[in-house]
């Protein structure tokens, strides 16, 4: 009889759910793709009903639930930090205590109560519900879908319980840890620091720092390695806390760290100076230089050829790109939701594997089924939508529907491209995407700006042929979940003068680096997806469509949502988001929509007002 396993992730961000049958992974998804708020923390009900209608069964029928962290431990934590620093952080604790006192402390019966709501069953005749460690769940999620037998694991992330950093052997179907780093020394707050100090939002706006590093110089390397980070050449270390208030305060950074540096923190909103440009530069310098030791320890340590990498640092794609080809390992596999969210993957995989002491199928394949694990929507549901709305539209066959849709991005259409399952985790991987022409050197500012609502210097990803990725870029490896950089090959960049290379910051933006400018960043990389026929066959037939016609094998590919928003998740939020932005054309499966067919309507007003209230 089939065994079915619930893991969740909650109550801090990105919270999630995944189901586990028999050690196969059926469905997982984000609460914020229900909820439509983003980094949702809230208990994953839809997330978790929508897991269990895949699976085809209720809740009741499920054999174990799993939490992806151990509350007490982590209460414990926060106990301890808050004595170590006292009478510091006060408020801080003040602040802390009434949620832990009232919720978190007691978070075992919380959970027993809203799996209760949701199953419409009584607490007593619930599934067993069972806990993994924090970092546990992280290493779980990235070895046991890898295609690796044997594996040393990494995980680093701000903090779980004790750990930020921890380091792993995966052998079969058990994983032995090896060491870790402790709170409050993060490699993942000290970034998440730089992130709150240049202006953005913590736990959302590393993506952005990492974007706006090529923008600037590595001036503050000298100064971080001195004063914040004690760095051994091992990759071990330990930060100096008089720059830092995370462990006891509100905020990330002191007022020494302000001394550091010069200055207060950029007031969000602001313009990005060059003082922030060279303090991204510098902290994703000291990132990958952290990286790279901790990986060859490991290797030299454990002796195995191969590595996975899962927790929230692990989705540095330029971190990740430098260790693919630097670093001793041959081959290296990135959990694709690496963030909390894959947690709830990864508990459900540890009990399958560990607790139930099941092995492990399918080796030497990549069990995530390229991250298409979400909900999906037939024509039918899809057409009654759009009948019910009054929406205009066209129902075209695949092969027609690629045609069309290779010319409209010829002529340099904006298109917004919903099919198939959505994906889990942070990158949307042709499922829910926003595509385009890369070679067109408006796309970028135009995606950015008239689409997004985001900051201009914001890079774009290509979508690439498998088959062709080593003719467009120096890579040959896969990389299906857009979480490696790589350099654009040389034959296809654009040699830029004297003049060019003098300038600095955001001015290097409207130069044309190679002939496809819409992807490539100002330091001739890009973020790299390669598309499989095995993993998505209609996104890797559209592609195919648009090279027949261009001799380009690539399109831009961004998250179909806008700046602040989840990425969409049903057919009525992707046509709330075409009407939104200046999105030429929506392709919902085979059903085709003209923006210039559509009416101005006052619903369409009231759809706006809830995107801006979300």
């Amino acid at each position: 009889m089939a065994v079915n396993i619930l893991g969740i992730s909650a109550f801090y961000h990105d919270s999630a759910a995944a189901l586990v049958r028999d050690g196969e992974v059926l469905a997982a998804a984000q609460q914020e793709r229900f909820s439509r708020k983003k980094h949702d923390a809230a208990f994953p009900a839809e997330a978790i009903r929508y897991c269990l209608d895949e699976a085809g069964i209720a809740l009741a029928e499920l054999d174990q639930v799993v939490f992806y962290d151990k509350p007490l431990i982590k209460f414990e934590r926060l106990l301890e930090t808050y004595l170590s620093y006292a009478p510091r952080g006060l408020r801080s604790f003040i602040t802390a205590m009434p949620i832990w006192l009232k919720e978190k402390l007691f978070l075992k019966d919380l959970l027993k109560q809203e799996l209760a709501k949701l199953g419409a069953v009584p607490v007593a005749q619930l599934p067993p519900l069972l806990f993994t460690q924090h970092h546990q769940s992280h290493a779980a999620s990235a070895f046991f879908p890898s295609p690796f037998e044997r594996a040393a694991v990494l995980c680093l992330d701000g903090v779980g319980e004790w750990a930020t950093t921890s380091a792993w052997l995966g052998e079969g179907n058990w994983l032995s840890p090896q060491w870790e780093i402790q709170f409050p020394h993060s490699l993942g707050l000290l970034y998440s620091a730089f992130t709150y100090f240049a202006g953005f939002k913590v736990n959302s706006g590393e993506y952005k720092l990492m974007g706006l590093a090529p923008y600037g110089e590595p001036r503050y390397v000298d100064l971080i390695l001195e004063h914040l980070i004690a760095l051994k050449d091992d990759g071990s270390f330990r930060m100096d806390m008089r720059y830092f208030n995370y462990a006891n305060g509100l905020t990330m950074t002191s007022r020494a760290f302000e001394r550091l540096f010069g200055g207060p923190p950029r007031k969000p909103e602001s313009p990005v100076t060059q003082r922030e440009m060279d303090l991204a530069r510098s902290i994703q310098v000291v990132t990958e230089e952290v990286v790279l030791r901790l990986a060859r320890s490991l290797h030299r340590e454990l002796g195995v050829d191969r590595l996975c990498l899962a927790g929230g640092v692990a989705l540095n794609c330029v971190a990740n790109g430098r260790l693919q080809r630097e670093g001793p390992f041959k081959e290296i596999w990135i959990q694709p939701a690496a963030g909390d969210a894959g947690g709830a993957l990864g508990a459900a995989l540890s009990v399958w594997h560990e607790y139930l002491d099941q092995p492990r199928t399918g080796a030497k394949t990549d069990r995530m089924r390229g991250a298409y694990l979400g909900p999906r929507f037939t024509n039918t549901e899809i057409q009654t939508f759009l009948d019910d709305a009054e929406v205009p539209y066209q129902r075209i066959d695949d092969e027609a529907l690629m045609l069309r849709l290779a010319e409209l991005l010829d002529a340099g259409q904006i298109i917004g491209w919903f099919q198939g399952r959505m994906e889990f985790g942070p990158r949307a991987l042709g499922g829910r995407s926003i595509i385009g022409d890369p070679r067109n050197p408006r796309m970028q500012s135009v995606m950015n700006l008239k689409i997004k609502y985001r900051e201009s210097f914001r890079p774009f990803a290509p979508a690439v042929l498998a088959e062709q990725v080593g003719d467009w870029f120096e890579q040959s490896e896969p990389s299906p979940y857009m979480l490696i950089v790589a350099p654009v090959a040389e034959s296809k960049r654009i040699r830029m003068t004297e003049a060019e290379q003098q300038l600095f910051g955001v001015d290097k933006l409207h130069i044309a680096r190679s002939e496809v400018p819409a992807i490539t960043h100002v330091d001739y990389s890009a973020r790299l997806q390669t598309v499989h026929h095995e993993t998505n066959p209609r996104f890797h037939r559209l592609i195919s469509a648009f090279a027949e016609r261009t001799g380009c094998p690539l399109l831009v590919n961004t998250s179909f949502n806008v700046r602040g928003e989840p990425i969409v998740g049903s057919p009525e939020d992707a046509y709330r988001c075409f009407m939104r932005t200046e999105m030429d054309t929506l392709v919902l499966e085979n059903c085709l929509l003209t923006k210039s067919e559509q009416p101005a309507r006052e619903q369409d007003l009231s759809w706006q007002q809830t995107f801006e209230l979300d």
